[in-house]
């Protein structure tokens, strides 16, 4: 049996990479709340089998991002998220940047789940061989998918807004 207050210890701890995933899939606010309760579950489902081998948080991004995949294909919600950090040059034209982001917003929405996930953990700061172990790829399948969603993802964002 998990140790109960270990278990709440360290989620209390790491609690804002569930908020993350949360807000990369849903984007009202009682949605987010059932997707933390149901991450939250999830974990503690899972927390007898964390063997320690990567860090917790590492645990903690897969459980909450295969959960967040398949509570979002059951919801069939569209969420929208991102950030300038893939796309420096949104930030170089403040005027601009609401259009801007606004578009790749709309291009981000158009990803599948998982590439959801791989441009939510790329923006984290993660390297590759994090994001692959999180995601349960390899680094150079990252390095090779990041490549082509950012390709995508200033192609698609094109249609909305010409940068």
């Amino acid at each position: 049996m998990p140790d109960e207050q270990e278990f709440i210890s360290v989620i209390n701890k790491h609690q804002k990479i569930i908020h993350k995933v949360c807000s990369v899939y849903m984007d009202t606010q009682t949605d987010r709340e059932d997707l933390f309760q149901e991450i939250t579950l999830q974990a503690w489902k899972s927390f007898s089998t964390f063997r320690g081998d990567a860090q917790f948080s590492t645990w903690l991004y897969r459980v909450a991002l295969n959960t967040a995949i398949t509570f979002f294909r059951k919801e069939k919600k569209q969420p929208l998220v991102f950030t300038t950090e893939i796309f420096p040059e949104l930030s170089e034209q403040k005027n601009e940047n609401e259009d801007q982001l606004s578009a790749m917003y709309k291009a981000i929405s158009e990803l599948s789940s998982i590439d959801k996930a791989l441009v939510m953990l790329y923006i984290e700061d993660y390297n590759y061989n994090e994001i692959g172990d999180m995601m349960g790829i390899t680094p150079n399948n990252v390095a090779v998918k990041m490549i082509r969603l950012k390709s995508k993802l200033k192609e698609a964002a094109k249609k909305y807004y010409q940068f």
